[in-house]
């Protein structure tokens, strides 16, 4: 019990934890689409237009792109950590959609799905104590 207690102390080092984890793993799932360019934003881009939005498709690509790259290093630094957080949360709700209107199994859109719900989440949490916001 006495653990537990001391564990539940820990919390910022949780998030800290958890920020550099995801952080790291958007970074390197987000270089490919921003250093891609202007075709590789076009093609991410089209996956908007199932929300209605059809024009600027490489500019739509390039903020999904920058919200996956940049926002991974903001994750990590937990500066402008919320705005990190929605752009991801968004992007995760486009990448859901993209893969549910293309008839992807459970196993392949569950996985933005859930990531959404995770950065939903970290948006009312917030970065913790140990981050450059310092909440």
């Amino acid at each position: 019990m006495l653990a537990l207690k001391f564990l539940g102390r820990l919390n910022h080092f949780g998030l800290l934890a958890m920020r550099v984890g995801l952080g790291l793993m958007f970074i390197i799932h987000g270089s490919g689409k921003i250093f891609g360019g202007p075709e590789m934003w076009a093609k991410v881009g089209q996956a908007i237009s199932l929300w209605g939005i059809n024009f600027f498709p490489a500019l739509w690509g390039f903020m999904a792109a920058f919200a996956e790259f940049g926002g991974g290093i903001l994750l990590i630094l937990g500066f402008l950590f919320r705005p990190a957080a929605l752009l991801l949360a968004i992007t995760m709700a486009v990448a859901t959609t993209m893969h549910l209107s293309q008839g992807d199994a459970f196993g392949t859109w569950s996985h933005a799905a859930e990531l959404g719900i995770v950065f939903l989440g970290l948006l009312f949490v917030g970065p913790g104590k140990i981050s450059l916001d310092g909440e």
